[in-house]
């Protein structure tokens, strides 16, 4: 990533991976420090987002009607620099306003933390991480701090996934990897306990390959995606020199190919660096009125038979995080959970769709980080003697979307539903709950 319009293209690599005290009172997670997989504390009312297809990054967020006219593009996720000591752009455009905007234009958005750098890399002027294991690590937990403060301010959820741009260092300072690696850790654990996804920007070369030799490391928390910087105009997501593809497999990678360039689409020109992803982004709300005509009931479950918690006034406006599919109601089996924690039925909120999902708005996901360490096998129910269906392997992310009980596994009966509708045991999954259900996902 440009430290501006003019400069060097940049290098980067990026990674990513609470419960709920009442309905819709969030309590901080009583999260398992354990590395290299560390839990991830999600509140009531988020979820994770991710995105498949190009993107692009400019230094300064672009104006609205940029991105506006570069609908016409194949592009349809954009990177942004929300926070850092290092941030070198001014970034006037970069609002809530902005995000709400560009957002409800289908746009997908990648929060970029450009915050300290390593002691032996980067420009010799960059703020640096310190050389102390102790000071790096209050470091990495400061940088998720700002960062987080950063992406609330603009509206960007829990769930959401936050990178940090770590540009290239010398590869043979063990010191400095020490450091990098120290600050990377704390930064990642402070965002799980808070309920955001850890990602990193990194060089291929000169800082990747590193994060990798550590994927095992019980010394340090593993971030939950990586994105790195090779410009070879291979826009692939595997076969990275010196990074095994089993490595952050699971809709965790993204590869920035083409550096600084200009394309025009729309009649309008952007210097940009192109991005190929397959990785967790920002997650936001999106608003939607009340269509009933009597007032809507919201509950603690995607179904009737929850409790209702809160109602909502005919038109009143609800601020929808994700859909789920739940208890049928009219026409449809959808469910929308709002930002407060709360279920309501599709049918009475005024999403395009009257039957199925919408777009953009995202299905309801948590993903954790698998902990077995040659993988976890991923079954068609939840036991062991259901039908084998696929293998996830270390540190791949389980993207959950509900939780049942099912065949005990070492001291828990609880299996996770994924996204692709297999199971697998919570035994090997980085959950909060190590025995019990993990809030807020849903039963099954």
């Amino acid at each position: 990533m440009p430290y501006s319009r003019s400069a060097l293209r940049r290098f980067l690599a990026l990674t990513a991976a609470g419960l709920l005290g009442g309905a819709f009172a969030l309590a901080v997670a009583p999260v398992a420090t354990a590395e290299p997989a560390t839990p991830v504390g999600y509140p009531a009312g988020s979820t994770a987002t991710r995105y498949s297809g190009l993107a692009l990054d400019a230094c300064t967020a672009p104006p609205l009607t940029t991105v506006q006219a570069w609908n016409a593009s194949p592009y349809r996720a954009l990177g942004v620099y929300l926070s850092g000591v290092n941030r070198t752009c001014v970034q006037p455009q970069l609002t809530a306003s902005w995000v709400a905007s560009v957002t409800g234009l289908k746009w997908r958005l990648l929060p970029i933390h450009k915050g300290l750098q390593p002691p032996c890399g980067a420009r010799p002027s960059d703020a640096k991480i310190s050389t102390s294991p102790a000071t790096a690590r209050s470091q990495g937990t400061a940088a998720a701090t700002e960062a987080i403060a950063a992406a609330k301010a603009l509206g960007m959820l829990p769930g959401s996934a936050l990178y940090n741009d770590i540009e290239h260092y010398t590869q043979t300072d063990a010191t400095c990897r020490t450091a990098v690696l120290t600050y990377m850790s704390a930064w990642t654990k402070e965002l799980h306990r808070l309920g955001y996804v850890s990602g990193v920007y990194m060089n291929l070369n000169l800082g990747a390959r590193q994060l990798a030799d550590a994927y095992t490391s019980t010394a340090y928390a593993r971030p939950d995606a990586l994105w790195i910087a090779r410009y070879d105009s291979v826009d692939s997501l595997k076969g990275w020199t010196g990074i095994a593809d089993a490595k952050w497999a699971a809709h965790q990678r993204a590869k920035q190919f083409r550096g600084g360039h200009d394309e025009t689409y729309g009649g309008v020109t952007l210097n940009i660096d192109t991005d190929r992803l397959d990785a967790p982004v920002a997650t936001v709300a999106y608003p939607y009125k009340v269509t009933s005509t009597t007032p809507l009931n919201a509950r603690t479950g995607p179904a009737t038979s929850y409790p209702v918690t809160v109602t909502y006034a005919p038109g009143s406006t609800l601020k929808v995080v994700c859909q789920t599919p739940g208890t049928k109601v009219g026409t449809t089996s959808v469910w929308d959970r709002l930002t407060n924690g709360g279920y309501v039925s599709d049918r009475y909120v005024s999403t395009p769709s009257g039957t199925g999902y919408s777009a953009p708005l995202p299905r309801c996901a948590y993903p954790y980080q698998v902990t077995a360490p040659a993988g976890v096998t991923e079954r068609s129910g939840p036991g062991s003697g259901y039908t084998a269906v696929g293998t996830s392997p270390n540190g791949a992310l389980a993207w959950v979307t509900c939780q049942r009980s099912g065949a005990a596994v070492g001291p828990t009966r609880i299996w996770d539903r994924l996204d692709n509708g297999h199971y697998v045991s919570d035994h090997y999954v980085a959950t909060p709950g190590t025995t019990s259900y993990s809030k807020p996902v849903p039963r099954c």
